[in-house]
């Protein structure tokens, strides 16, 4: 059910918000937080569609909020029911001076005593903590990948790190620091001398690979990136060296890596690109700082030599 409030004002949303919740009952009252979603009009939808399918694993209420240049008023939108999810969406479209104060735009619609989390779907506010949205949010989640300038972003990011912030560019790294932790874990148990991960230069990923392996392993880490023209954009490989020859972790395309090591046979393993659902739904499944984040953002990321072009 979509409910659509033309010229309206935040008081209205939220009575009518509570219409809604006497007429579904307890199914509406079983949300443990509430998402904010900061983005324009054409990022929007991608981002609901992926609220809405982690609000499976998550309900909550999901507010999204964009602004526009015009005369000062505020759209709304209530979506319920199938067009939601296991959640309910609140689209705020607010246009001039109506958008002045994004803060309380939304205040009057968190859920009382939940959590809050914030998202920027695509380019983020300088310092997201101390941002309008991100003073009310326990989380707040960026995601590289989509801003201008992937390099600078991401020291901006270490440079304006507080705890609770974390990035997709980093949850997507869950699968390769999971398999490269799993083969360190298994005899030969030798001393990795120096690492080198290769991938495209506009993914914030490999840096933040090479930045937590950097952290880790306390070895030389070579970052490098080439044309990504004949693979799928993204890392591409990782090669750790050790004195019985190297691993080699590589996706020579989009769901399948190789691992190969010296004296066994080569293994296939399932590693997909992840979509944005998992990586959203993955977020909220903590509301705690990501102490390890923090740490490759601010240390690692700092250590980390200038990115080479690949051979």
């Amino acid at each position: 059910m979509i409910i659509d409030l033309p010229d309206t004002t935040v008081s209205q949303v939220a009575k009518q918000l509570v219409k809604v919740r006497e007429e579904g009952g307890a199914v509406a009252l079983g949300r443990v937080l509430t998402l904010i979603i900061s983005a324009r009009n054409g990022v929007a939808e991608a981002a609901i569609d992926a609220a809405n399918d982690a609000s499976r694993e998550h309900p909550m209420r999901v507010i999204v909020l964009t602004t526009g240049e015009g005369d000062a008023h505020l759209d709304a939108q209530i979506r319920v029911g199938g067009d939601a999810g296991a959640s309910e969406v609140v689209v705020l479209r607010a246009y001039g001076a109506a958008a002045s104060n994004e803060e309380s735009l939304v205040t009057g619609l968190l859920l009382p005593d939940a959590p809050v989390v914030a998202w920027w779907p695509e380019q983020a506010p300088v310092d997201p903590a101390a941002s309008p949205l991100g003073r009310i949010a326990q989380r707040r989640i960026t995601d590289a990948a989509n801003s201008d300038d992937v390099r600078e972003q991401l020291i901006l990011l270490g440079k304006s790190h507080a705890p609770g912030d974390t990035d997709l560019a980093w949850t997507r790294l869950t699968h390769w620091r999971e398999q490269l932790a799993a083969v360190l874990d298994q005899p030969p148990y030798e001393t990795i001398t120096s690492a080198e991960v290769l991938g495209a230069a506009a993914s914030p990923s490999t840096a933040l690979l090479a930045a937590w392996l950097q952290l880790s392993l306390d070895v030389p880490v070579r970052w490098q990136y080439e044309d990504p023209s004949h693979w799928e954009a993204g890392i591409k490989s990782v090669r750790l060296t050790r004195a019985s020859g190297d691993i080699l972790l590589e996706r020579p395309e989009t769901s399948v890596a190789v691992l190969t090591q010296p004296g066994q046979p080569d293994h296939e393993l399932h590693l997909p690109r992840r979509t944005l659902r998992e990586c959203l739904a993955e977020e909220l499944r903590r509301l705690d700082p990501d102490v390890l984040y923090g740490r490759v953002i601010t240390e690692g990321w700092q250590k980390l030599g200038a990115p080479e072009t690949g051979d």
